[in-house]
């Protein structure tokens, strides 16, 4: 169960670093920077301790997947961002295929 706990933190870490980016303005603001940084070291230390006992691909399609519609949902709330009906179709797409892969892979029990 902890291999889950580390994915989720992973993933969190991820969003609020990648989230922070764009509030760096190119690296221009310390904080912002600091927390970029600092949240992607936190994500891979974490992505690591998951792929002790998580398939590489399964640990990196909830990586991925639950990154960007985290990151498109805080860019809508944050940032003012309008996703199109394509981009919501695509997110919902990859929302079932982690679904997909959680509900239906023996291999996301590894």
């Amino acid at each position: 169960m902890m291999v889950y706990v580390f994915l989720a933190i992973a993933i969190i870490a991820e969003v609020v670093a990648t989230s922070a980016l764009k509030a760096s303005q190119e690296f221009t603001r310390l904080w912002p920077s600091v927390t970029v940084v600092v949240g992607y070291a936190l994500a891979f230390y974490m992505l690591t301790l998951a792929l002790r006992d998580l398939p590489v691909g399964i640990a990196y399609a909830f990586w991925a997947g639950l990154g960007i519609v985290l990151v498109t949902l805080i860019g809508v709330v944050v940032y003012g961002e309008k996703p199109d009906l394509p981009a919501i179709l695509g997110l919902g797409m990859i929302i079932a295929g982690v679904a997909i892969i959680q509900v239906f892979s023996r291999m996301s029990s590894h």
